[in-house]
């Protein structure tokens, strides 16, 4: 296993581009399985989840290349049903499989998922709602077993606004019969994304960026070219570690029209962000002091819970006193123990993480738990003093292309070593 080894106090200074959205590029992926003919992927970024979502097509029998104008995916005629254990275990978008292979095939055996031990994340709401429009399901040995005949559109309600149970549907209702409902869906960019793919190979959908959207049921879809939209998550990221090293990067890629809640809180902190005229350059300039500031994760258009441990190593070093209350998963304060070892003062209640800044951190040995918990890590790695180490960062690795190497070409001091 790899680490990373960071020496930390170095002002951030540069330009870094942000890559395609991972969250964005999994469900395209996996949606290409409704289309027989080639689909031609711009923007894909090269991830470990990536990496494990082109294996899985290809164990499905879709062909998958990368090729300089992009990654290619032609599903054929040849698609198999059944998703097996050993790579959906490594990551729960993998039950997005679902709706796709239901739709194409009628039929579907999907092991129920692993990933990132942040909390639960039930496919309960998945499968409710695709019952709803014609499936059976059965749960035995750890897989989840469908099988429809042509599914069929239904007006469907979410309990809560679900990121994957609406992609899900979305997907599955593209080739249903009839017309679908999907009222309190999520808002989020990827789902927009998800959509515009799809209309662009040929589905009918309309009301994608807002909370009722309505998709009319096609016999078939056709291939197209696409770009991939850039990862506000990255984005966010990479303005917050200009921060927190009080530094001054200029990022280009950078999705703002979807980030306005990170971007608010940035300035709210005291950031000074300046948005480029064409709207893909970002550039954060030192703003003296940040301050602490009170932070509640929600869906979106909400402040991202993909962005909260960032946020946490940022008020770890900020002036005063802030608050972080994480209300999507039960689970996602682990980093907060490891920023601690840096010398970060947090105190954890229930779903609430108080943080009291103001401190010099300290560099240490540290383990990441999770994909956003091991950029917190990194974050705070860059502004603590002496030599921060990093374990178990396969978890970056899923959801970050080449930070080590963007954040080497803009000063900063780290490196990757085997364990």
């Amino acid at each position: 296993m790899d680490k990373l080894v960071i020496e930390g106090g170095y002002p951030l200074q540069g330009e870094i581009t942000v890559s395609g959205s991972k969250n964005g590029a999994l469900p395209i992926l996996l949606s290409c399985m409704l289309i027989p003919e080639e689909v031609t992927l711009a923007g894909v970024p090269e991830l470990r989840d990536i990496q494990t979502t082109c294996h899985l097509l290809q164990l499905l029998g879709c062909h998958v290349e990368r090729t300089p104008e992009g990654m290619t995916v032609r599903a054929g005629n040849g698609l198999q049903h059944a998703a097996p254990y050993d790579l959906v275990r490594t990551m729960r978008a993998s039950v997005l499989c679902l709706g796709p292979l239901l739709a194409r095939l009628g039929r579907a055996k999907v092991a129920l998922p692993g990933g990132c031990a942040i909390g639960s994340r039930p496919v309960d709401l998945h499968l409710s709602s695709l019952e709803k429009m014609g499936a059976r399901f059965e749960i035995s040995g750890g897989d989840i077993n469908g099988r429809c005949e042509r599914l069929r559109g239904a007006h469907i309600s979410f309990d809560f606004p679900t990121v994957g149970g609406t992609e899900n549907l979305l997907m599955a209702s593209v080739l249903a019969e009839g017309e679908t409902i999907l009222e309190n869906a999520a808002r989020e960019p990827e789902i927009q994304d998800l959509a515009d793919f799809l209309n662009s190979c040929g589905a009918k959908i309309q009301g994608q960026g807002t909370s009722l959207i309505k998709i009319q049921g096609v016999s078939s879809l056709h291939a197209c070219r696409y770009t991939v939209l850039p990862d506000r998550i990255e984005a966010g990221t990479y303005l917050a570690a200009a921060a927190i090293t009080n530094g001054s990067l200029t990022i280009r890629n950078c999705p703002l029209w979807a980030m306005d809640a990170v971007i608010f809180k940035l300035q709210e902190m005291g950031v000074n962000i300046e948005a480029g005229q064409d709207k893909t350059r970002t550039v954060v300039k030192p703003g003296g002091d940040i301050q602490g500031i009170d932070v509640t994760t929600q869906p979106y258009p909400g402040f991202p819970t993909d962005m909260q441990a960032q946020f946490m190593a940022l008020m770890s070093v900020a002036q005063g006193a802030g608050m972080i209350k994480e209300t999507i998963f039960e689970n996602r304060f682990m980093h907060a123990q490891e920023l601690m070892r840096l010398g970060a003062r947090i105190k954890i209640s229930g779903n609430t993480a108080f943080i009291r800044g103001g401190q010099e951190l300290t560099g240490a040995t540290v383990m990441a738990s999770d994909l956003r918990a091991s950029a917190s890590l990194v974050l705070a790695g860059l502004a603590a003093g002496g030599t921060t180490t990093i374990r178990r960062i396969y978890h970056l690795d899923r959801g970050y292309e080449n930070m080590e190497d963007k954040l080497s070409r803009v000063g900063a001091r780290i490196r990757r070593e085997k364990e």
